[in-house]
Order: C-alpha cells, then structure tokens, then sequence
C-alpha cells in the first residue's frame, strides 16, 4: 500500500519535474548552443512544451484526473522520438530524414557516448513521463 500512495501522490510532480528538465534543455540546445531544430524536432517541442503546464497545474491542484489529458502527448512524443532516432541511428529509416526540412532530420547535434542524441533524451523523458502518468492511472482504476 505504501507504493501505491507515493504514486499516487508524487507521480504528477515527478511527471512535471521531467517535463520542465526536457522543456529548459531542449531551450538551451537551441537558444544557447544554437542548434537549429528539424521538422522532428518541433513536433516533439509541441508534445512535450504544454506537458509543463498541464502537470504543473495538475499536481498544484492534486488533480490525478489530469492524467487523462496528459497521457496521450506523453505517448505520441514516446513515437515521434522513437522514430526520429531510428533516424539518426539505423539505415533503413535514414533515407526520409534527409526530406525532413531544412535541417535533416538526422543531424547529430549531440552524439555523446556514441548512442545518445537529442532524440534519444527526448524519448527517454517522454518514456518516464508515460510510466509516471501510467501508473498514475492504473492506480486510480484499481481505485474505482
């Protein structure tokens, strides 16, 4: 039972801690170090920005019921990131990123330790934020 509270209570926070660390570094790899972000790039910004609000009204309200709106940009940022590092990472999705925009789609801005890209985090907190909000959830189904 004790596991279930500190999700139940913390998830919403921990959910909106990780969305606001994605949101500053995305920030900063285009505002201070100048990356200029591709199509994929801005699709993900456009998942992951409102996730800041919508979590950080939530878990100030401790408004689990949020989750509901949360979840689905949580997990088509999971996809679009997903995709977007099959981009940079294998060849047979390598071909489309070169159609992507003005910026290719597979420019490795970042390639530290050999596999971890800009998409790669990106999918990482979506990754987290969906587990957070999908235990959340679960939770409050067990509930009902």
């Amino acid at each position: 039972m004790k596991s279930n509270s500190f999700i139940k209570n913390n998830a919403l926070h921990m959910a909106w801690a990780v969305s606001l660390v994605a949101t500053i570094g995305s920030l900063y790899f285009s505002e201070i170090l100048q990356y200029a972000p591709c199509k994929l790039c801005w699709y993900q910004r456009i998942l992951m920005y409102p996730l800041v609000l919508i979590l950080g009204i939530a878990a100030a309200r401790k408004d689990n019921k949020q989750v509901l709106y949360a979840l689905p940009f949580s997990v088509w940022g999971m996809g679009i990131s997903l995709y977007h590092y099959l981009m940079q990472k294998t060849p047979l999705f390598k071909e489309g990123a070169a159609k992507c925009g003005m910026v290719p789609c597979d420019q490795d801005y970042i390639n530290w330790l050999g596999f971890i890209t800009i998409p790669l985090l990106a999918f990482t907190a979506f990754t987290l934020i969906t587990i957070l909000l999908g235990l959340l959830w679960a939770q409050m189904r067990k509930e009902r």
